[in-house]
């Protein structure tokens, strides 16, 4: 049934794959720990201000290394649990069970998967595809985004979607999905010209008027 790359049957449920790669906490802190780096680089100029503080009231070297170190290790500590805690919560795939005519759904987010609910609790799913066109001369291609709104429980999850499949077709096999549970499939598309740069009003008549003089 499943007939679009974003949707994988496998045989015990059908998965609306969002991001691709195992969940759960340790996989979550490993995967934060990288990224956690920069927090201690953002925050280098505080840091800096300290040791140099620290040296101009005559502290040893080594003891302005020391206290650096600490710090930028805390910094390090407190963005790793930052951001572990904020990408804890994100969706990586909404399995539907069983594969077939599916009764029970969960969201598995990247500390893990949540518990299953009937699959009626799903009110309605939201495709809207953004398409952002070129104005009249603009070498620039055309930009699509497609977003996921799931209604569950009165919630609303709002998901960004890889864009590399047909918005249609991917609302067709949801709709063949989920529609024996009457669950409530809608696709919207939205299209908009892409701003014109306007051009430096300022710069034009300045160059328009040294021009002229030049010419006098």
């Amino acid at each position: 049934m499943a007939t679009d790359p974003l949707l994988r049957q496998g045989p015990d449920s059908t998965d609306l794959v969002l991001r691709v790669g195992p969940a759960g906490p340790t996989r979550n802190a490993l995967t934060s720990a990288g990224p956690a780096l920069f927090t201690p680089l953002a925050l280098g100029v505080p840091t800096l201000l300290v040791a140099f503080w620290m040296a101009l009231a005559g502290a040893r070297a080594s003891t302005v290394f020391v206290v650096v170190g600490v710090i930028a290790g805390l910094e390090y500590l407190i963005g790793w649990l930052a951001l572990a805690s904020s990408r804890a919560r994100d969706i990586l795939r909404v399995e539907f069970a069983p594969a077939g005519v599916p009764s029970s759904l969960r969201l598995v987010r990247a500390a893990g998967p949540d518990d299953w609910l009937p699959v009626k609790t799903l009110r309605e799913v939201r495709l809207t595809h953004k398409v952002v066109e070129p104005y009249q001369g603009d070498y620039k291609p055309a930009v699509s985004t497609l977003a996921l709104e799931l209604v569950l429980r009165g919630v609303r999850e709002r998901l960004a979607l890889p864009f590399g499949s047909d918005p249609q077709r991917l609302a067709d096999a949801l709709k063949a999905l989920l529609g024996p549970a009457g669950v409530v499939v809608e696709l919207r598309t939205e299209r908009s010209t892409r701003d014109r740069p306007q051009p430096n009003s300022g710069w034009t008549y300045g160059g328009s008027a040294s021009a002229g003089s030049g010419g006098g």
